[in-house]
């Protein structure tokens, strides 16, 4: 048996790390953090010093109780867990769970997972340090206090289940206020100058050489004028600038630059690259990818320079230290590198292979010699015009260095053109004009948010730390918040003009390009733009970059021991918890309202506004309706803002729903609603591809897909004579009986799902469910039930907790005996006024309407009067 106990976060760490520890060590994981505060509102006693209440994840019992078994065998406990702030909360967690003593249990850190580094740490242990773990108390504390708060404000004034948290808020403020310039940016036309002259090479042939006017031509009044001076004008170069260039390798990766690069270059998701980081350390690849020091040890720089010159020449090795340029950088780790420089690959997964060869190329370049390049610039005069500057430039790379393994990447790299060599010239040279062109172009505004220039943005703010990025994107993505999506844009024709001057005469053409394309971008969502402008209104220091920034370092400070963590929490929360109650009381529901014009025909006000089920636009403000008729509403189409549209794309909403015709005696129609465009048969609904325009689905189109989704819902099979059919949805492939839809496992092929397999999945369902409810009151829309963790009440969608017994769970046999009105006690317990009366919630609802000139729709579906798909 062995004598000593290590605990680490992974399994997948354990199993790499018990390989270097030998017999003495037995090598376990805690699957990450094994408590964290209750689930309910009260898991923060803000009365009581902000005293957190936690409670072991239900998911993690088992973990904790194997464990303790394992602390009872052994002679002593170590703690192996990350060297961040996370990393040692976890390692308090597990002390307060498993009754050790953090002033005197041993915990060992290290950055590599490596043989000579568990070796080092196990010879250099130190305790928990309670200092950074307050520092994630408080961070883990305010966000939760800030979020309930925040989000319960939502919930009444917004939409339910919205939600709203410190650094979230203000990511998805940089998204809604980087969309706004957008959409202000005035485009204004220039005309952008260009001349293409005859020479000869080297070898004695004519090539082109290219020149460029260094300013714009305001208008094309301006650019024919300026054509119109150039006939017959003498081309001649009045000077060659020959400069020497260096260009210097980047540092290393932190996790902010590495989750840049990874979505530039393999077209990574921020969360994506995590993931893949986490396993590469977890087996031992790369030293730990939360980080964001770019420093080297001297071990890795001296390693890195032999891999060097043992590649590619003692001429390539250029040794550096990188240093920080923020004082504040969390933790004194290392950059990201590989952990052996000799592995150029590693086995894996796709993901990981890419991943890791990025991390190797940027390692590696970052101690190689600069590259050196030749820089040419052709300064070109025009007799006519003696004060316009024509420049050609080129360049020729005189030494490659970094760059024969690693060029770094920007988001706007699309805007680059590569310089060519410059065919031989001389000062004086005369140069035959080819043609020259005035071709009309327009500014243009920054470009959108990529999911890794978000992160560059609120790490440049100093906003969040390494750790804090990836789930910060990608809860604002959630689908059920809707607070920002990526997407890509179709592009719109845009004409424009070429003025041409060849052989002494001016043509002039009129073309067309595409405009607008985007792909991988981030665009906050109405309601996305909805919260944030409403916290914005309300909460502005919460909502203040700078305010933001300057919290994180108080967590800095609290992770260096110079600042009391409860004192902390408490000069912030008292004045905003204030202001939640102010908000609770006073603020006004937002529509952002805007009055499009008015229809034609009726006079009334068509307005786009945001009700609770999303933006619509609407027909009719209620002060101008008639007694007892209703505002009409359509919902916006994919890719449309409340903020944006115009008139005539609002009025085209209203053109559905569309009848078709009939088909085999039964009505189809196209209409839009609440999961987007759809077809109508009968009383199916049938959802229209994604980006196809459900304006153009005619009778035919619309018969194809109905044909589509009967092939796809015929039954495969039956059982107990009823027919089973198949599919596959948001949890994965079903397939689905009697109005039952039963999961299939990973352990079948949907495709090759025989009859006897979907009965033997049907029985377990069946059976699963005859076992699930222990009382049911299907009227009341209240259960209780049997779950993995025990008994529990189900009231309509939420799942609540029963009450203890004695300090322990109440059982099914003592949850089988409780009356509904037992049951109705402990439900609003945990939801205040579950029962109480809606009526005079209307009312007032009702009372509001006329201030804000329009009352909330009761469904936003495509027309009032047609149900939602």
């Amino acid at each position: 048996m062995a004598k000593n106990l290590l605990i680490v976060e992974s399994p997948a760490k354990a199993k790499t790390i018990e390989k270097y520890l030998g017999k003495d060590f037995a090598v376990r994981s805690s699957y990450g953090h094994v408590r964290d505060l209750d689930k309910g509102n009260q898991a923060v006693d803000v009365k009581d010093g902000f005293r957190p209440k936690y409670t072991i994840s239900p998911e993690k019992h088992k973990v904790v109780k194997e464990l303790k078994d394992w602390v009872k065998k052994v002679d002593e406990v170590w703690l192996a867990t990350d060297e961040d702030r996370e990393g040692e909360a976890i390692s308090w967690h597990l002390c307060e769970v498993l009754g050790l003593d953090p002033k005197s249990t041993k915990r060992i850190v290290f950055r590599e997972i490596t043989k000579p580094a568990i070796e080092k740490a196990v010879l250099q242990p130190r305790t928990v340090d309670l200092n950074l773990v307050n520092a994630q108390q408080a961070r883990r504390v305010l966000d939760r206090l800030v979020g309930f708060e925040l989000s319960e404000i939502l919930w009444k004034k917004v939409k339910g289940k919205l939600s709203a948290g410190r650094v979230q808020s203000v990511a998805v403020k940089l998204v809604v206020e980087k969309e706004r310039e957008i959409n202000n940016f005035k485009s204004e036309a220039y005309f952008k100058l260009e001349a293409l002259f005859n020479v000869k090479n080297e070898q004695g042939r004519n090539v082109i050489l290219k020149a460029e006017g260094a300013d714009r031509i305001k208008s094309e009044a301006d650019a024919e004028a300026f054509l119109n001076k150039c006939i017959g004008a003498e081309y001649k170069i009045r000077s060659i600038d020959v400069k020497p260039l260096k260009r210097r390798p980047t540092a290393p990766f932190t996790t902010s630059t590495l989750q840049q690069e990874a979505s530039r270059k393999l077209g990574f998701s921020v969360n994506r690259t995590m993931v893949t980081a986490q396993k590469l350390y977890e087996a031992g690849f790369i030293t730990y990818m939360r980080t964001d020091s770019i420093n080297l040890s001297e071990t890795a720089i001296a390693s890195i320079a032999q891999e060097i010159e043992k590649q590619f020449g003692k001429n390539y090795v250029e040794i550096r230290r990188f240093k920080n340029k923020s004082a504040n950088a969390q933790e004194a780790h290392e950059a990201i590198r590989p952990t052996y420089i000799e592995n150029q690959t590693v086995p894996g997964d796709r993901d990981e292979k890419r991943l890791y060869e990025l991390i190797w190329k940027r390692t590696i370049a970052s101690q190689m010699a600069d590259a050196e390049l030749e820089k040419t610039v052709v300064d070109i005069a025009i007799s006519t015009q003696p004060t316009v500057k024509l420049q050609a430039e080129g360049e020729v790379l005189k030494f490659d260095g970094f760059l024969k393994v690693y060029l770094e990447s920007s988001d706007d790299d699309e805007e680059n053109e590569a310089q060519g060599v410059l065919p031989p010239l001389k000062v004086g040279q005369i140069l035959p004009l080819n043609q020259m062109t005035t071709t009309e172009r327009f500014t243009r505004p920054q470009a959108r948010y990529t999911e890794a220039g978000l992160v560059k943005k609120l790490e440049e703010l100093g906003i969040g730390r390494p750790s804090t990025y990836a789930p910060t994107i990608s809860k604002i993505m959630e689908v059920g918040r809707g607070y920002v999506v990526k997407e890509n844009r179709d592009g719109t024709p845009r004409a424009y003009r070429l003025l041409t001057l060849k052989d002494a005469t001016i043509s002039k053409s009129d073309l067309s390009e595409m405009t607008g394309v985007i792909k991988g971008r981030l665009f906050p969502t109405d309601m996305g733009t909805t919260v944030s402008d409403f916290l914005d209104q309300h909460f502005d220091k919460i909502m203040d970059y700078k305010f933001t920034a300057e919290i994180e370092k108080l967590f800095d400070d609290i992770a260096t021991g110079s600042r009391e963590w409860t004192k902390m929490l408490e000069t912030f929360y008292w004045p905003f918890h204030e202001i939640v109650e102010e908000t609770l009381a006073n603020a006004e529901r937002p529509t952002r309202e805007r009055i499009l014009g008015k229809e034609e025909g009726t006079g009334y006000s068509i307005l786009t506004r945001m009700t609770r089920l999303g933006p619509v636009v609407q027909i009719g403000a209620p002060e101008e309706l008639i007694p007892g008729e209703k505002p009409r509403y359509a919902n916006l189409k994919p890719g449309q803002s409340i903020d944006t549209i115009e008139m005539e794309e609002a009025m085209k909403l209203f053109e559905l729903p569309k009848i078709l015709g009939d088909y085999r005696a039964q009505e189809v129609a196209v209409g839009t609603g609440r999961y987007g465009p759809y077809v109508r048969f009968g009383e199916k609904f049938i959802s229209i591809p994604k980006g196809e325009d459900p304006l153009s689905v005619n009778m035919e189109r619309a018969m194809d897909l109905i044909l589509e989704r009967e092939k796809i819902d015929a039954p495969v099979a039956s059982y107990k004579g009823l027919p089973i059919t198949k599919g596959t949805g948001r949890f994965g492939p079903f397939i689905k009986w009697n109005e039952l839809f039963i999961n299939v496992p990973k352990k079948y092929d949907l495709e090759t799902l025989t009859p006897e397999q979907m009965h033997e999945l049907i029985e377990v369902k069946m059976e699963k469910e005859a076992n699930r409810f222990i009382q049911n009151w299907p009227d009341e829309k209240i259960s209780i039930e049997n779950g993995r963790w025990g008994a529990f009440i189900r009231f309509k969608k939420d799942m609540l907790k029963l009450p203890r017994v004695n300090g322990q769970k109440m059982s099914a046999e003592d949850a089988a005996v409780l009356s509904l009105e037992e049951v109705k006690k402990m439900i609003e317990e945990q939801v205040p006024d579950a029962f109480a009366k809606k009526a005079p919630a209307k009312k007032a609802a009702a009372k509001k309407a006329p201030a804000k000139k329009a009352a909330a729709p009761k469904k936003a579906s495509a027309v009032t009067t047609k149900p939602k798909k």
